[in-house]
């Protein structure tokens, strides 16, 4: 079925223009809120259909699940062993205002979906970056990809993420964070001359970032929401796999992204993924 997989990610790929290129004359805001109570831009939900429209349109895929959808959507007559895609068709929207980066996540597994991250067999991230890339995870093999017209290219095989942590990134306000969350980066990450703050308040460019260089990127639990603010199934898993395939480490701060066991499809978790050393040391902070 491997088949399936890289149409996925093709089809991902020449979307990814028309997403990039929709972006203007829809940053408004609708009326309507998300399934997690956050309101939709215009540009949410024409990447959101745009991708459910294509992506089910692929012969070998059941069912397509979004962050800006309540439920799943089921192809029809599809066959037993066919995969199941999620979906946050525009990471980081509420960057469109600003125009800063934004990102399009995608995770193929092969159970039904909610499903643990250890059901993926491919997890992908699309930066709409100065330029725009494709880091796509096969069968636990990383490669970047430069989309150009509609189609990937090869930028770089057997991506790892770095030893060396050069760069951190911790959403959520300050004040809001745990007593340990805020003691974990005073003492091991600010003391540290060598790493630096790089946070855009998009999910996708501050991974790439940790991807590219070496660090950390959390959103991590708070004290008013110690669930966390990021969803496994959409955002947690792909990019637990991406980092894990990668040669770093993913947590929910107790295990693996991808052993988190969701409930339900718009699950929260919090997420904490970058270099190994640095995450089996904030393990232990939170322990």
């Amino acid at each position: 079925m491997s088949e399936v997989v890289d149409r996925v990610l093709d089809v991902v790929a020449e979307t990814a223009p028309e997403v990039r290129e929709g972006l203007v004359g829809r940053r408004e805001y609708e009326t309507s809120e998300n399934p997690s109570g956050e309101q939709m831009l215009a540009a949410d939900r024409y990447a959101d259909q745009l991708l459910e429209e294509r992506l089910l349109a692929i012969d070998g895929v059941a069912s397509y699940a979004s962050e800006e959808r309540a439920d799943v959507v089921h192809a029809e007559g599809s066959s037993a062993d066919a995969y199941h895609v999620a979906v946050d068709p525009l990471d980081g929207s509420s960057n469109l205002k600003s125009n800063n980066a934004m990102g399009t996540i995608v995770g193929v597994y092969d159970e039904p979906l909610p499903a643990r991250g250890e059901h993926l067999v491919a997890g992908a991230y699309v930066l709409y970056g100065p330029i725009t890339t494709m880091t796509a995870a096969v069968h636990e093999e990383v490669t970047e990809y430069v989309i150009d017209d509609g189609e990937r290219r090869v930028d770089r095989e057997g991506v790892t993420v770095p030893d060396d942590p050069t760069v951190y990134g911790f959403g959520g306000r300050v004040p809001d964070w745990t007593d340990d969350v805020e003691r974990f980066v005073r003492e091991e990450i600010e003391s540290d001359d060598s790493i630096k703050l790089r946070y855009g308040g998009a999910m996708i460019a501050d991974v790439n970032q940790v991807v590219t260089y070496g660090g950390v990127f959390s959103y991590p639990e708070l004290q008013s929401a110690p669930e966390g603010k990021l969803r496994v199934q959409f955002e947690g898993n792909p990019i637990g796999y991406i980092i894990e395939s990668a040669g770093g480490k993913s947590s929910n701060g107790e295990q693996s992204l991808l052993s988190v066991e969701p409930t339900e499809l718009h699950q929260r978790t919090p997420v904490y993924v970058g270099t190994t050393s640095l995450i089996e040391r904030l393990e232990a902070a939170l322990a």
